[in-house]
């Protein structure tokens, strides 16, 4: 039998923030911030040398409002407006990608996560062995035979075993396991006084959160059984939410994911004018080597 192809779909916007965060302060002798241009680029060279895959494309954010602030205008309002530090760093990171000729999608109206769910979902089904690179655990709900993600910086990969050791319960509850705790990253409220042991409980009992508010007299404790017939709107609200749109209206070639040779020549120049100088030496050990090998 031979080895299904692999598709990497990077979650682009998790990965700049992330490293943004992770590497404290650079900047190159112009002034020009570059830390979370250095830690993306370096994520992304890390991912193409180490699982070498067949195909791959970066997925971002747009700035623009999506369908979940037209239901819900509090979603993600405790978050902070971008660092001008890292907003000044999105254009080079997104020609790092094109240096690396990788494909890249966003779409206005829908988060990352909702592109990523929809590609998974159809290559999966066509015989592609599916890897989302993200630390968003909203994505674990995709988890499935042909889906897994991955989370390279803390070098975890979750299968549906996976998801059930971190989480408690399977993937395809995961919706409901966050709609019952909330999710205070993207400020989803979930229903106040019900933790994890308690959605854990009543998921034990119950199949969904629909399923719950059914049978409000047969849910224990007490409190919980006030607070969700209290809070049933804003239950079914947060599941909304947290639930991944995998029918996004999609346009892309996936012929233009297939894994090829980066630009050298556009990732030298822009490593010059960022000070990479580590990055730019072993771009050009590795322009070396391919031209001993190509002489010999």
């Amino acid at each position: 039998m031979s080895k299904r192809p692999t598709l990497f779909l990077i979650d682009g916007s998790s990965y700049m923030y992330r490293a943004f965060f992770a590497i404290p302060h650079l900047s190159n002798s112009s002034g020009v911030p570059t830390n979370a241009v250095y830690g993306f680029t370096t994520m992304l060279h890390k991912i193409i040398n180490d699982y070498k895959p067949d195909y791959l494309a970066l997925v971002f954010d747009t700035p623009a409002p999506t369908f979940r602030h037209e239901v819900y205008q509090d979603y993600k309002a405790n978050r902070p407006e971008m660092p001008d530090d890292l907003a000044a760093q999105i254009p080079y990171i997104k020609e790092v990608v094109k240096g690396f000729n990788i494909a890249q999608l966003e779409k206005e109206g829908f988060e990352a996560d909702d592109i990523i769910g929809t590609i998974a979902r159809t290559e999966g089904k066509k015989g592609f062995e599916i890897v989302i690179a993200s630390g968003d655990k909203d994505l674990l709900q995709l988890v499935n035979e042909q889906i897994t993600v991955m989370d390279t910086m803390k070098d975890k990969r979750f299968d549906a075993n996976g998801v059930i050791d971190y989480l408690g319960i399977e993937p395809r509850r995961v919706t409901d396991y966050l709609g019952l705790v909330g999710d205070s990253s993207d400020n989803v409220p979930g229903v106040p006084g019900i933790g994890k042991k308690t959605a854990l409980k009543l998921l034990e009992h119950f199949e969904s959160i629909p399923d719950i508010l059914k049978h409000p007299e047969s849910i224990s404790p007490k409190r919980a059984k006030e607070n969700l017939i209290k809070f049933a709107d804003q239950a079914l609200l947060s599941k909304q939410l947290v639930t991944l749109d995998t029918e996004v209206p999609l346009e892309y070639d996936l012929q233009s994911f297939q894994a090829t040779d980066p630009d050298r020549e556009k990732l030298k120049a822009l490593f010059k004018e960022l000070e990479f100088t580590k990055l730019l030496q072993g771009l050009t050990s590795q322009e070396s080597t391919v031209h001993h090998a190509d002489y010999h």
